[in-house]
């Protein structure tokens, strides 16, 4: 790839700057019109809803007449005949020697669980309060969004004179784990080839301070069934004689962390690294922590969520209370989802789990472990040109300086976009705030974040384009 060298005249920020304000309204109802589409990728859902989905963020992007050519386009999951879900895939070929920039967003959302837990219909956008209620309003339709009305404000003020090469790559099944995602990047890899990626999927600071992520924890996530009987008996005949699936799988789980709540499992590790301060309180305020509920953990609060390894249960297969009867179960399920610290392998990570879990079973329990899902974590090389400019942008975008950000989340994909584009920077933004409860119920985007977040992007783009590259 080529690096860019000193800049040359760019176009009025000022004159950029209005052109987003100007094209705010149109965005959001843009943005709107797309929550209201519950495009789904997991099987139970209506997978036509995404085919609307791909369909509606093509059109966007032919519309701001920025691109070459635009796809909606498939590509195979690995070793296998299946195909992914509809990714939409806009080119446009770089001019004058200029750098050329990829794009990158997903417009599949998360199931949107209970209507009864939403304080309004999750496919009906609602304004309250300053915030834009709406699956995928945040996360991550807004990123969509955010690239459209960025690309359609600099092109309306540069007009001819864009020679920016641009890839616009919206994915359509993030949430269920971008089983395609490495597939499409060799299928697509010299439309895609860029010299900085945009992944707008993360978040910020706070609702006015902006964010570069700089690390992401990795992820291993496993289904485990703990079996202890043949078949289900009667607890009052043989109970305090046999062990239950149930009380094998509590006691089992349990020793997954300290009493203060740490994980215990030897061999995942932790990552040294600074954080801001972040108190308790602010803590409590952005998750709903209960009055009476402690954080648990130990060492300062954003250490524990952005550097060090967490174990999660997130599903559990069993007798519903409802249905509930005096049976010693035979079986349980249970869904683990660990995050793994930036700079552990995740394949190292599960290892060490499954590992301590065969180590620690009661009673002689039997142990399956299926279903195993991984993604390494990242770390961003923050000394180059683009995260430089970035920055610039940002200041200026929401007129308050960046902040470097970790994320305990995960991104596993972009360890695929590294390993295929080793050259290119990696940039990894976002529309959200800490209130936006993505993946929860009552999902929302905050609209002065999301308006600055544009104006960032513009100014990115237009910045971009003002630099002169050299061999």
């Amino acid at each position: 790839m080529t690096s860019p060298s000193s800049p040359e005249q760019p176009a009025s920020d000022s004159a950029v700057l209005e052109a987003v304000a100007l094209g705010i309204p149109s965005a959001l109802s843009d943005l709107g019109h797309l929550v209201r589409i519950p495009g789904i990728a997991w099987p139970a859902f209506d997978q036509t809803q995404l085919e609307r989905s791909a369909e509606a963020v093509a059109e966007l992007a032919r519309g701001t007449g920025v691109f070459d050519e635009v796809r909606v386009l498939r590509a195979h999951v690995d070793d296998t005949d299946e195909l992914g879900q509809p990714a939409v895939l806009a080119t446009r070929a770089a001019r004058g020697g200029k750098p050329t920039i990829l794009l990158y967003a997903h417009h599949d959302v998360q199931p949107p669980g209970s209507d009864e837990l939403w304080d309004t219909p999750p496919f009906e956008p609602t304004v309250r309060e300053g915030r834009l209620y709406g699956r995928g309003a945040a996360d991550d339709k807004a990123g969509i969004m955010a690239h459209i009305a960025a690309l359609r404000a600099v092109a309306e003020v540069v007009g001819d004179d864009l020679e920016l090469g641009v890839a616009l790559f919206i994915e359509g099944e993030e949430e269920y784990g971008s089983r395609s995602f490495a597939r499409f990047l060799r299928d697509n890899a010299e439309a895609l080839r860029a010299d900085a990626i945009v992944v707008a999927d993360s978040g910020n600071l706070d609702s006015h301070t902006p964010g570069l992520t700089v690390s992401l924890r990795g992820n291993a996530r496993f289904t485990l069934r703990i079996r202890t009987l043949e078949h289900a008996s009667h607890s009052g005949m043989f109970g305090g004689a046999v062990p239950d699936a149930m009380m094998a799988a509590v006691t089992l789980l349990a020793t997954l962390w300290d009493t203060d709540g740490s994980v215990a499992v030897e061999g995942m590790t932790a990552r040294a690294g600074e954080t801001p301060a972040y108190t308790e309180k602010t803590l409590r305020e952005e998750t709903g922590l209960l009055a009476g509920a402690s954080p648990i953990g130990r060492d300062d609060i954003l250490g524990r969520i952005w550097n060090k390894p967490s174990i999660t249960i997130t599903g559990i297969d069993a007798t519903s209370v409802a249905q509930a009867s005096n049976t010693l179960l035979p079986e349980v399920s249970v869904v683990v989802s660990a995050r793994v610290a930036p700079g552990q392998d995740a394949k190292d990570a599960y290892a060490a789990i499954e590992a301590h879990l065969r180590a620690h079973a009661p009673f002689g329990a039997e142990l399956t472990f299926s279903d195993v899902d991984l993604g390494d974590g990242f770390l961003v090389d923050t000394d180059g040109w683009a995260v430089e400019l970035t920055r610039g942008a940002m200041a200026d975008g929401y007129g308050a300086d960046p902040a470097d950000l970790g994320v305990g989340g995960s991104i596993p994909f972009i360890a695929d976009l590294v390993r295929e584009f080793p050259g290119a920077q990696i940039l990894v933004t976002g529309v959200e705030d800490p209130h936006s409860r993505a993946h929860s119920p009552n999902e929302s985007l905050h609209l002065e974040t999301f308006r600055n977040a544009v104006r960032t992007e513009a100014l990115l783009l237009s910045r971009m384009n003002a630099r002169a590259t050299a061999s």
